[in-house]
């Protein structure tokens, strides 16, 4: 799997995961403020708060630590996802519980989700077919919740208009964070979560099959 393509010199798993945290959290400060390209290992290292010797006892260039980003952010989301699969309830709550909690989650890391979406180009071709396949799997969990709103016959429609609904719960989630310079002045993550619960549960009941 892609994700042992990180490697590190150290063998404690913890406190590899502690390091990495550090990291991830540096980057995307120094990310955010300079750019993927303009930032150095140095300077991620300082910011990590260790040095550059300790940095590279945990990754191997400055694309991993992107990686990393861009994998932490997946994790994060496909945790709270998959716990929420496990509740009971019905369709509708569970759609419900999965949009407002993927909300949160971008909230959350909405810097880091910035940075991921402004850089990946900068990521190998490898790793960035892995992030790509990382994120039409979160889909796919949206898909899966959407599939129960169907058995319990909240709406009549298609897999293609399954799929493109779960996209678009995506996307709008996306949105909180790529125009937070604007919709961020008008809204809280409270508020805005529940206009766009509003919106597209309206348009998912009021959706008719495709034939």
């Amino acid at each position: 799997m892609l994700k042992k393509a990180v490697k590190s010199l150290v063998k404690d798993p913890e406190l590899i995961r502690k390091r990495r945290e550090q990291m991830v959290k540096a980057a995307v400060h120094l990310f955010t403020e300079k750019g993927f390209h303009r930032t150095t290992t140095r300077e991620i290292a300082r910011e990590s708060g260790f040095s550059i010797g300790t940095l590279y006892e945990y990754i191997r260039t400055k694309e991993d630590v992107l990686f990393l980003v861009c994998d932490s952010i997946y994790d994060e989301v496909h945790g709270r996802l998959q716990v929420l699969m496990k509740n009971e309830g019905s369709g509708l709550e569970r759609l419900k519980n999965a949009i407002s909690s993927y909300f949160q989650v971008i909230h959350e890391m909405q810097d880091e989700v910035l940075v991921m979406y402004q850089e990946t180009k900068s990521l190998s071709k490898d790793a960035l077919k892995y992030v790509l396949e990382k994120e039409v799997q979160m889909v796919a969990m949206i898909e899966e919740v959407i599939h129960h709103c169907v058995k319990d016959k909240l709406a009549s429609i298609s897999e293609k208009q399954i799929k493109l609904f779960a996209h678009n719960i995506v996307v709008s989630g996306q949105m909180w964070t790529f125009r937070r310079w604007s919709i961020q002045k008008l809204y809280n993550i409270e508020q805005y979560t529940q206009l766009q619960l509003e919106n597209l549960l309206s348009s998912f009941k009021n959706a008719k099959a495709m034939e």
